[in-house]
């Protein structure tokens, strides 16, 4: 993988969120996944009560993740495709999951795992001006 795509990847260690992109009955979706990276793959954790990771699961997928509402001047998005396979997590890798959410939509959280090896990734940088014109929105 190039430099500049393992820059990108890289970058996925600074947020513990992002969304992935696949398809479920021949339609797109995005589906909220906390992210780790380790030995050059992404490593997911997502709820197991929606499916995502069933249609995800042996299937090229697209990931996202920003700094987007972080307030930084140097504002950073990372996008990669590669193909999912579900996976255990070995014990240093799950413990560097923050913790899980107790409920999903008013149901038990409960975990599964995916691991991407990024196939290609890009990363955009955006770049404001120090005299702060830029002013990110707040989320309430």
């Amino acid at each position: 993988m190039p430099i500049e795509e393992l820059r990108a990847i890289a970058l996925l260690s600074r947020v513990s969120y992002g969304r992935v992109s696949a398809s479920m009955r021949a339609l797109p979706f995005l589906a909220v996944a906390q992210h780790i990276v380790s030995d050059g793959c992404v490593v997911l954790r997502m709820h197991a009560g929606h499916g995502h990771h069933d249609a995800c699961a042996g299937s090229v997928v697209a990931y996202a993740a920003d700094n987007l509402g972080s307030g930084d001047a140097h504002l950073w998005s990372v996008q990669f495709t590669g193909t999912a396979e579900l996976t255990k997590p070995a014990p240093e890798e799950f413990a560097r999951f923050e913790p899980a959410p107790a409920e999903v939509n008013g149901e038990p959280y409960e975990a599964v795992y995916l691991r991407i090896r990024p196939q290609f990734a890009t990363l955009d940088r955006m770049e404001y001006p120090a005299s702060g014109s830029f002013t990110p929105l707040s989320v309430i």
